[in-house]
């Protein structure tokens, strides 16, 4: 099996998703956009995952890469393929599919709970209860035609969604680790100005080994979730 992924920029690498994919026995690949913007066949790939990001879907005369990019996850998600959106990789998804990509009522920066929304019927993704989860992100996905909502939370009710079987968006990052988290305040160190939903950084750095844990207990369900659907 093989797994490609879109990174976005050098600081939002795919942290936990890579060992998580090598352990399932993928084979991965890679697309770096702020290197390069070739593009797989969409033949060659069994499941895509789309990486997080600082700009915005909307940015595409600044980052003219963002057309190919959402036009190749529609011929993707159309083939019935997996897809995995993290962050801005769920915006690109959903924005992909015809849903609007805005403004969030909230910025949402550090560690805090998503509730599991219980979706109608089955086949569909179960998020737990409650979890803890990295938030980095000022927008919002409204939901595509036909998605279903998996996770909201108090600063903002789309916090993750899946259309149909094998397509899934996360508005937070699951995949977190203490590289990556290092590596993302690097980045970003300017945005954290302390509000409602955006902590400190000695708040988001004195997160404990369980929580980075629980994360990546869900993401290896959640790959294996899509993985089955194969």
């Amino acid at each position: 099996m093989r797994a490609h992924y879109f990174q976005h920029v050098p600081f939002e690498g795919p942290g936990s998703i890579e060992p998580a994919l090598y352990a399932a026995g993928y084979a991965l690949g890679h697309t770096r956009f702020f290197e390069t913007a070739d593009l797989p066949a969409p033949k060659d790939i069994d499941l895509l995952v789309v990486m997080g990001g600082p700009m915005s879907v909307n940015d595409e005369r600044e980052f003219p890469w963002l057309i190919a990019e959402k036009k190749f996850i529609r011929v993707i998600v159309e083939a019935g393929k997996p897809v995995l959106g993290i962050c801005l990789g769920a915006q690109l998804i959903a924005n992909a599919m015809g849903a609007r990509v805005h403004k969030n009522k909230e910025k949402e920066i550090g560690w805090f709970p998503v509730e599991g929304v219980p979706a109608p019927g089955k086949g569909t993704f179960n998020f737990p209860a409650k979890l803890e989860v990295f938030h980095w992100h000022g927008e919002t996905f409204d939901l595509p035609p036909r998605a279903v909502r998996l996770a909201r939370s108090e600063g903002c009710e789309n916090q993750a969604f899946q259309l149909g079987a094998r397509v899934i968006g996360l508005q937070f990052h699951l995949e977190m680790n203490q590289e990556l988290l290092g590596a993302m305040i690097g980045g970003g160190r300017d945005e954290l100005v302390v509000a409602r939903y955006v902590q400190s950084e000695a708040e988001i750095l004195a997160s404990s080994p369980k929580r980075y844990q629980a994360v990546n207990r869900v993401l290896v369900d959640l790959l294996a979730y899509l993985r089955q659907s194969l």
